[in-house]
């Protein structure tokens, strides 16, 4: 049975304990007989609630999630960015290092938007600044690749398979 590694739960909890500071539940602490005067005093500063968008965003940010948010809100929203004409025969693939990339229905549309793509990213830039999207690819279908796997061989590809 394989080990899993328990590095990337361990830095969360860390990280997310260092954010919360540590404190105490304040049931517990009256519970054992400790009672701070801020959090029993009605009506003082910080006993209002708060909206969990708000924590989140906090939490997002602390623990360093803001920009992969960021990246999926881009992708979520692209629809609204390209416009209701666009949108059907587009679809983003992936988002990676920076460059968005996206799948079109047909070599004209991928065309069209290569000379559209200043104004769209543009967009994207204006709406999701936090995303650091750097450059837009857009892809062509039914290209085949044959750079798949970790090691690719240099060169135009297998040619003498096809019979």
């Amino acid at each position: 049975m394989r080990e899993r590694d328990p590095g990337f739960a361990s830095e969360t909890y860390l990280a997310a304990k260092a954010m919360w500071g540590g404190a105490r539940h304040p049931r517990r602490s009256r519970r054992r007989g400790g009672r701070d005067a801020a959090t029993t005093t009605p009506f003082s500063g910080g006993r209002d609630p708060r909206p969990l968008s708000s924590i989140l965003a906090v939490a997002a940010e602390d623990l360093g999630w803001a920009t992969e948010l960021a990246q999926a809100q881009v992708i979520n929203d692209w629809p609204e960015l390209v416009g209701e004409a666009i949108a059907p025969h587009t679809r983003v693939t992936e988002l990676r290092d920076g460059v968005l990339y996206v799948q079109c229905d047909s070599t004209t549309w991928a065309t069209e938007l290569r000379r559209m793509r200043a104004e769209i990213l543009s967009r994207i830039l204006e709406a999701h600044a936090d995303a650091e999207v750097r450059d837009l690819r857009f892809l062509a279908p039914g290209t085949p690749s044959w750079r798949y796997g970790a090691r690719v061989v240099r060169g135009r590809g297998p040619r003498d398979t096809y019979g």
